[in-house]
């Protein structure tokens, strides 16, 4: 009673509303900047049941706006480092950590195990997947998205309302869009964003208030304009996700970032003597590093300038995350993408000086 008084005492919750929250299943797919202040405020609601799932683990950037996690997180996995603070924050609840990938393979046993879905990824393969595996198992999906300054929400499959292909049918193109380890993010915007969705959450399990669904909400954090955009139901698409429940479990996500190739840590650079680094941001991005041990080729020359590439050292690239290294992998044969980003190639030199 005293945890929840605050709650118990609104005359739209009361005590039958508090009992709601705690029989609810509600599982968070991503622990990052929407799912830390989804995962906060839903904990400290009382959600009987909250399922994490991120298979990443814990990276100093990651501290400007990820506020479960504080320097003692660092290297541990998301999932389980969100929970172990949430535990603390709620100790009458259950808390599960999936410290895995979600693919098509597990997202519908996982699914069926939840009554709502929550959104918190940060790329457009895993937010289809998880949109389709919330219309086969007939879950509702609280979405949002974040770029720079500006956020969006949404719920999607709620009582047959349109879903997230019915706003965008298909992905965009591989590289036209940036996420925000490429052109940044304010730090509270996930926060605000998270916060929002959080609060779809409690509307759907307490049925009060006017749910997101058929509507996508836009915050702008700079002008603190807010609008509304109508979203219709696509038969169509939703058909379309519908016949694919046969196979589902063996498709294979089509991810824009997830370029086949061969991946390198900052532990293992370490551990190599003989090593080209090249960094392919481009030159409108953060300044280039000044060392004779790093050469600078912005990715849109990369196919120009492979003579200076060493054919007898191992080639490393890296860029601000992770993003177009992968895809200078993919162009150059017998290379590695940095797992890690330019911060760490800093220290990394700072070491081998």
């Amino acid at each position: 009673m005293s945890r929840y008084n605050r709650h118990i005492i609104l005359s739209e919750i009361g005590q039958k509303g508090q009992d709601k929250l705690s029989k609810a299943k509600v599982l968070v797919i991503g622990a990052g900047g929407l799912g830390c202040p989804v995962l906060q405020y839903l904990t400290a609601a009382g959600i009987g049941t909250i399922g994490i799932v991120d298979f990443d683990s814990v990276s100093k950037s990651n501290l400007q706006r990820q506020i479960l996690y504080g320097t003692s997180s660092l290297g541990k996995n998301k999932a389980e480092a969100a929970k172990a603070r949430l535990e603390d924050l709620n100790n009458e609840i259950t808390i599960i950590a999936y410290p895995k990938k979600l693919t098509h393979k597990n997202a519908i046993s996982l699914f069926q195990q939840y009554d709502i879905i929550v959104d918190g990824t940060d790329n457009f393969a895993t937010r289809y997947l998880v949109n389709d595996a919330s219309i086969i198992t007939k879950k509702p999906l609280v979405y949002a998205g974040i770029y720079k300054f500006e956020g969006q929400i949404s719920v999607f499959n709620y009582k047959d309302g349109p879903s997230y292909r019915c706003l965008f049918p298909n992905p965009p193109k591989e590289g036209t869009i940036p996420n925000c380890s490429e052109v940044g993010v304010l730090g509270v915007l996930p926060g605000i964003t998270g916060t929002f969705q959080a609060n779809e959450v409690l509307k759907i399990i307490l049925g009060i208030g006017e749910v997101l669904s058929g509507k996508v909400l836009y915050y702008n954090t700079l002008t603190n304009q807010t609008s509304i955009l109508k979203v219709n139901r696509s038969e169509a698409e939703i058909q379309q996700v519908k016949d694919s429940e046969p196979i589902f479990e063996t498709l294979i996500s089509d991810d824009n970032c997830a370029i086949l190739v061969e991946e390198i840590s900052i532990k293992e650079v370490l551990q190599k003597k003989n090593i080209q680094l090249i960094d392919v941001r481009e030159k409108n991005e953060n300044p280039k590093i000044e060392n004779d041990k790093v050469i600078h080729i912005p990715l849109s020359e990369l196919e120009n300038r492979t003579t200076e590439l060493s054919s007898e050292k191992e080639i490393i690239f890296f860029c601000q995350a992770g993003i177009k290294s992968k895809r200078a992998a993919s162009i150059i044969n017998n290379s590695f993408s940095l797992k890690e980003g330019a911060f760490e190639i800093k220290e990394y030199l700072n070491k081998v000086k």
